[in-house]
C-alpha cells in the first residue's frame, strides 16, 4: 500500500505522460466519472425527465383504454338501462294531467273526500300555478271535518287516484262542535306542461342563464 501511494508523490501536472501506471488509471477514472456526470447534467437529466413524462402519459392513455373499454363493453346495458328509465319515465309522465284535465282532477279529490263523508270547509286552489321544469305544480288548501277513520280513508283514496296528487302540511285538530276532527292541509297536483309551454318557459329562462354567466 506504502509503495502504492508513493507513486502519487511528486506528480508534475503539466506532463502527465510521465506518470506511473496508478496515477494515470486514477486521472482517467475521475475524468471518466466527470465526463459522465457532465453529460447527465447537461443532456441526460432532460431525456429522463422527458422519459418519465412520457410514460406518466402511457400510463394515463392505458387507463382511459381500459375505461373506455369497459364502457363500450356494458354499451348494451346502458342502452337497455336507458329504455327502461324512459319507459319509467313516460309511464310517470302519463300520470300528471294536462290543461284540460285539471279541472276533473279538481273535483276528483272534493268526491274523494264527500264519498268519505267529509264536510269540505274549504277547498281553495292556489290562483297561479307554479312551473318547474316540464311540469306545473297548484297548491289546493283545503279543511275538512270529519272522523279520524274517515279522514284516514280520504287520504288512502288521495293516493290511489290515478293522477298524482300529494298531502302535504297536514294538521289536525279537535273540534269545539263535536268529537269530529278538523284537517288542515294542502293537496298539491301537478300537470305537465305542453310543448308550447315548455318553449315558452325556456324563452324566459335564457336571459337569467346568460346573466348569472
Amino acid at each position: 500500500m506504502k509503495q502504492l501511494l508513493e507513486q502519487f508523490k511528486f506528480l508534475n501536472p503539466k506532463d502527465p505522460g510521465s506518470w506511473p501506471p496508478l496515477p494515470k488509471a486514477a486521472a482517467l477514472l475521475v475524468l471518466l466519472i466527470g465526463i459522465l456526470v457532465g453529460a447527465y447534467f447537461g443532456d441526460w437529466a432532460g431525456q429522463v425527465e422527458e422519459l418519465d413524462a412520457g410514460a406518466a402519459v402511457e400510463t394515463k392513455l392505458k387507463d382511459e383504454y381500459v375505461k373506455k373499454k369497459q364502457q363500450s363493453v356494458n354499451l348494451d346495458l346502458y342502452q337497455q338501462q336507458l329504455r327502461e328509465i324512459d319507459s319509467s319515465f313516460g309511464a310517470l309522465l302519463k300520470q300528471l294531467p294536462n290543461r284540460s284535465q285539471m279541472d276533473a282532477l279538481l273535483v276528483d279529490i272534493n268526491q274523494a273526500g264527500l264519498g268519505r263523508g267529509l264536510q269540505f270547509d274549504l277547498f281553495k286552489p292556489a290562483p297561479a300555478e307554479t312551473a318547474r321544469d316540464f311540469y306545473a305544480e297548484l297548491p289546493i288548501a283545503i279543511k275538512v271535518t270529519g272522523s279520524y277513520h274517515d279522514m284516514g280513508a280520504f287520504a288512502s283514496d288521495i293516493g290511489q287516484l290515478s293522477r298524482i296528487v300529494t298531502l302535504n302540511d297536514l294538521s289536525l285538530s279537535a273540534s269545539p262542535k263535536d268529537n269530529s276532527l278538523i284537517m288542515d292541509a294542502t293537496a298539491k297536483t301537478f300537470r305537465y306542461l305542453d310543448d308550447e309551454e315548455v318553449a315558452k318557459q325556456r324563452k324566459a329562462a335564457a336571459p337569467k342563464a346568460a346573466a348569472k354567466k
